[in-house]
C-alpha cells in the first residue's frame, strides 16, 4: 500500500496533520519526528507523498529536501512543507530546495487535504 510520510518533531502536530487526511484511506501514514527519522522510512521503501516540517532537531527540513532531491528513489515524491515559517526567505528556501507546496500553521485541515489529493492524482480517489 502506497505510504504518506508526515514528518515533525510535534507528536500533537502529527496526530492533527493524520486526522485531517484520514479520508485517504487508500494509504499507509507513517511518522518521523526528525529529519533522520525521515531519510529513514524513505529508504526503508517508497513514500507516495510526504508532509515536511521545517524547524527539528538533527537536521532542517530543507536539509531533508536537499537530500530527497539528489537521490532517484525520493527526487519526484512531492513535498509539502507544513511550517510555522510564513516569511518569504523560508518559503524561497524551501521552494528551492524542492517543495512541492508550501502550507503555514496553523493549517485548515481542508486545504491540507486538498492539496494532498491534488499531488496524489488518481492515487488519492
Amino acid at each position: 500500500m502506497p505510504r504518506i510520510l508526515i514528518v515533525d518533531d510535534s507528536p500533537t502536530i502529527r496526530k492533527m496533520v493524520r486526522a485531517s487526511l484520514r479520508t485517504l484511506d487508500a494509504f499507509d501514514f507513517v511518522e518521523a519526528a526528525n529529519g533522520l527519522d525521515a531519510i529513514e522510512q524513505v529508504a526503508l521503501g517508497p513514500v507516495a507523498l510526504m508532509i515536511l516540517d521545517l524547524n527539528m532537531p538533527d537536521m532542517h527540513g530543507v536539509d531533508v529536501l536537499k537530500f530527497l532531491r539528489r537521490h532517484p528513489s525520493s527526487r519526484e515524491v512531492p513535498v509539502v512543507v507544513l511550517t510555522t515559517r510564513g516569511d518569504d526567505s523560508s518559503r524561497d528556501a524551501a521552494i528551492a530546495a524542492g517543495a512541492t507546496e508550501y502550507i503555514t500553521k496553523p493549517f485548515v485541515p481542508q486545504q491540507l487535504l486538498t492539496t494532498a489529493r491534488e499531488l496524489l492524482g488518481g492515487a488519492a480517489l
